[in-house]
Formats: structure tokens, C-alpha cells, sequence
């Protein structure tokens, strides 16, 4: 396998709320969606595993998304997304110990309904909390609501994560 690889795909059916602020399932037109709000700061959390072809050098994640009624191509949501490693012996499942998050920024389209990408990109090692092939992981997405200025709910389709090309 090479760089620029698949690695994980997570639809909104995967999340794994967190205990407070977690972003609300809901459905456009049939399509799930995670709805997060203009105005408080909502989380979600996905599990996955590392594949064993990943080769370490650093992962990309896009967030495929839509806005409910905005449509100002000059408004965009601002994500903090933050890895955890799950690996053997690293982490104890009590708490949380996710690295410190990037932001992600999914610009408003022109017209209600259309899907947009945003993507960032993690360093190997820290950045993703020293992830490795064949480990479990976390992956946690919060919309930042002070520093997001779109109208309505963003609504998360999908998180895929590749290896950086």
C-alpha cells in the first residue's frame, strides 16, 4: 500500500456520542446526518482501526458536509478534530487521552443542500498520539461554535481518513 491510502470511513451511524454536547442525529432527504448547532459547541466520537497497511506517514481527515439553510459561501464551520490512540496497553479506557486537536474548516456553498469537503492533515507521532498500524483509535470531532459563522446546523455526512499523500 502506498501514501494517500483509505484507512477509515465513518458515517453518522458509527458515532459514539460523548456524555454531554453531542451532535443530534437526524436525516436531509433520507440521507443520516449529525446535526451540530450555530451556537453550542457539539462533539461526536468515532472508533476505528488503524489498517495494518497503514505506513506511518501521517493521516488527512475530510469531513463531508452540508449546512441545513445556509448558503453565504462566505460563512464556514470550524471543527477541532483530536486522535486517541487505543493501543495495546497505552491507554485506559476511563479516561481519555486524546492529543491535542487541529482545526478543519468546511466552507458554506453556495446553495442549501450541497455537499462541501474540508480536510487537515496530522503529522505522524504526535499529532496522532503516536497511532500505529494495527491499534484502535478514536477519532473526536467538535464544532467550534465561537469560531464558526454559519446559520443553522452543519450536518456531518461522513469522516474518512487517509494516509497523507
Amino acid at each position: 500500500m502506498a501514501a494517500g491510502d483509505w484507512l477509515a470511513d465513518f458515517s453518522p451511524q458509527c458515532n459514539e456520542p460523548p456524555l454531554a454536547h453531542a451532535a443530534t442525529p437526524d436525516r436531509r432527504n433520507g440521507h443520516p446526518v449529525l446535526d451540530f448547532d450555530d451556537s453550542t459547541d457539539e462533539a461526536a466520537v468515532f472508533t476505528g482501526f488503524m489498517p495494518w497497511h497503514y505506513g506511518g506517514g501521517g493521516i488527512t481527515v475530510y469531513a463531508v458536509a452540508s449546512f441545513t439553510s445556509d448558503a453565504n459561501p462566505a460563512h464556514a464551520a470550524r471543527l477541532d478534530v483530536a486522535i486517541e490512540r487505543i493501543g495495546d496497553g497505552v491507554q485506559n479506557l476511563d479516561s481519555d487521552g486524546y492529543a491535542a486537536p487541529k482545526p478543519l474548516v468546511v466552507a458554506v456553498p453556495a446553495t442549501s443542500g450541497y455537499v462541501e469537503v474540508g480536510s487537515v492533515t496530522f503529522a505522524d507521532g504526535a499529532e496522532i498520539d503516536h497511532l500505529r498500524a494495527g491499534e484502535l483509535f478514536r477519532i473526536r470531532v467538535e464544532c467550534d461554535a465561537a469560531q464558526s459563522d454559519f446559520v443553522g446546523d452543519f450536518e456531518l455526512l461522513r469522516l474518512v481518513v487517509r494516509e497523507t499523500p
